[in-house]
């Protein structure tokens, strides 16, 4: 039947107040590809980014989706380990497995990284093929919408892998919005003592809290770093920068302990941040990037879904059909909506 479509709907980001389906052949399916029929997609912070004309890595327009849960609808001949029928979840870090940083096992960081659904047309639509080794199976008893939080998840995953071991640790997290409430329950599971969240809204502290925070303070308190501190018995040993703007990171060399670790996790406004040299040097305190993940950050955050360590009811706050991807954008920029899902139910 997947055959006789001709033409599949597909979202076009042209800024955020012109966002619009439009219809476009339905792709064909190479030889190392599946044909994927969208089921649930998520609108990503980096895509009210890129819609806003603030990303500093996806142009305008763009066709998004790179949080995408589907079916095989059909493989290609080099694809013969997936049948029509098998539910996935595609990994978009689109990479050239030649650089030294792909040979070494990090291809996230690929010299010649894409990320499908940023710097190719993405899976917010009808129909859509990817490689058949950027996908993962979903895990029997997993429904759609837990499996499209694995994307999401998979990032704070990733970073909280980069800070070493977390247990007996204090952890701060700045920002609440999805990204930072997920790398509060990586950090848990990973074994974090204390954390304490920091955000401008009520509604987003509260949350934090319920998803199992010790603490979480106004971000624009005055004298955030010494309520951190009191709360936490000291300077933090590990902050996460989930809002990647310059108070947050001032405030990051502020909170964290001598010899500690800051991790931003948030993507950053192009151009220069300028942070507290003389903090860095003077207490030895390491920053460090993060970028994504890889199949290992799956596999963890699939487990951690499946445990049911993720309140999915806490994360997901709003769902939107296809044709209504505008609305969802709109919500998704509103400060108080966490993660905004777009189902697709067709053709």
């Amino acid at each position: 039947m997947t055959q006789q479509i001709s033409h599949i709907r597909r979202v076009l980001v042209r800024s955020l107040g012109d966002i619009t389906i439009e219809q476009v052949p339905a792709p064909v399916t190479g030889d190392d590809e599946l044909l994927v029929r969208a089921t649930v997609v998520g609108v990503c912070g980096s895509d009210t980014h890129a819609a806003a004309g603030h990303h500093p890595f996806i142009d305008l327009p763009y066709r998004p989706g790179h949080e995408a849960v589907g079916v095989v609808a059909a493989a290609g001949n080099g694809a013969e380990d997936f049948t029509p029928g098998d539910r996935v979840i595609i990994e978009p870090n689109l990479y050239c497995g030649r650089c030294p940083q792909c040979r070494s096992g990090r291809y996230n960081i690929c010299q010649e990284l894409k990320v499908f659904g940023c710097q190719t047309p993405g899976a917010m639509a009808d129909l859509f093929t990817i490689p058949a080794d950027r996908v993962h199976r979903v895990p029997d008893g997993m429904t759609d919408i837990e499996a499209a939080l694995v994307e999401p998840l998979a990032t704070p995953v990733h970073a909280v892998a980069k800070a070493g071991d977390l247990t007996g640790r204090t952890v701060a997290v700045l920002g609440a919005g999805p990204i930072g409430l997920l790398t509060l329950l990586a950090a848990r599971h990973a074994g974090a003592a204390r954390i304490a969240v920091t955000d401008l809204l009520d509604g987003k502290r509260e949350r934090a809290l319920r998803l199992g925070a010790d603490t979480a303070l106004p971000a624009d308190a005055l004298d955030l770093v010494e309520q951190a501190h009191a709360a936490l018995g000291g300077p933090v040993d590990v902050v996460f920068d989930c809002v990647s703007r310059e108070q947050s990171m001032a405030q990051a060399t502020e909170l964290v302990a001598k010899g500690g670790h800051i991790v931003v996790v948030g993507v950053g406004a192009a151009g220069p941040t300028p942070i507290r040299l003389d903090l860095v040097q003077d207490r030895e305190i390491r920053i460090e990037g993060t970028l994504m993940y890889t199949g290992e950050d799956y596999r963890t955050a699939m487990s951690l879904i499946a445990s049911g360590a993720v309140d999915t009811a806490e994360i997901v706050t709003a769902t939107y059909p296809l044709e209504d991807a505008a609305k969802a954008f709109a919500a998704s920029v509103d400060p108080e909506q966490v993660k905004v899902l777009v189902t697709v139910d067709g053709p």
